[in-house]
């Protein structure tokens, strides 16, 4: 069972939102390397607003997840692609069904 979560809101630049949906495509092939990172969601929630939610089964791999290359590339494209700071919002799983 998943025990903690994540949910990365991201607001694209004006002009950028290929660019934020190119960037969260070419994160997932990294993402499937992490054995503890189960579910992983890249999302839009408008024409310009995005998202991931992800899931771990414990503090350890979310926090292996916060530091690898998706974490890394994020951080390093942030001024390029977004309006805001990604605003990260730790999460506890009370229920899931995967």
């Amino acid at each position: 069972m998943a025990t903690k979560a994540l949910l990365v809101r991201l607001e694209a630049r004006p002009g950028k939102e290929g660019s934020v949906e190119e960037f969260l495509l070419s994160a997932l092939p990294l993402v499937e390397q992490e054995p503890g990172t189960k579910p992983w969601f890249a999302v839009r929630f408008g024409p310009s607003s995005f998202g991931i939610i992800d899931a771990f089964p414990d503090e350890a791999n979310r926090e292996a997840h916060l530091e690898g290359p998706v974490a890394q590339a994020l951080g390093a494209r942030a001024d390029e692609l977004f309006s805001t700071p990604p605003e990260i919002s730790y999460l506890d799983v009370l229920a899931d069904k995967l």
